[in-house]
């Protein structure tokens, strides 16, 4: 993204929200920088693996809150790709509401569509 546009993305960032008072809390840190992205990323990682262990302890509190700084990290690097993270979910909620499958084992396992078999 060129710094253009970035500077008016980061102009039309809603303060009344939670995603933008996400982004204002990230933007006071100098975090929403594009360059930045990888940084967020590993973050995402590291975020992703306290969420892991949280859920091997069955800590409910901790497992609570390594999702909520998943979805904070997450805000953050759409936010830094050009994205804004509820048209993401949109956008990938289009994709899977009609989807037929199964689930198998705990896992979702989507079937293909011209031969009825399972993906997997």
């Amino acid at each position: 993204m060129d710094a253009t546009l970035y500077l008016e993305k980061l102009k039309s960032v809603k303060t009344n929200n939670l995603q933008g008072k996400i982004l204002n809390w990230a933007n006071e840190r100098e975090l929403l920088r594009p360059v930045n992205k990888w940084k967020q990323y590993a973050k995402l990682q590291e975020e992703s693996n306290e969420l892991y262990i949280a859920m091997i302890d069955g800590n409910k509190e901790e497992i609570k809150d390594a999702l909520g700084d998943c979805v904070v990290v997450l805000t953050i690097l759409a936010h830094q790709c050009g994205f804004d993270l509820e048209d993401c979910t949109k956008s990938a909620y289009e994709v899977i509401k009609n989807r037929k499958g199964k689930t198998i084992n705990g896992s979702f396992v989507k079937e293909k569509e011209e031969e009825g078999a399972y993906l997997g």
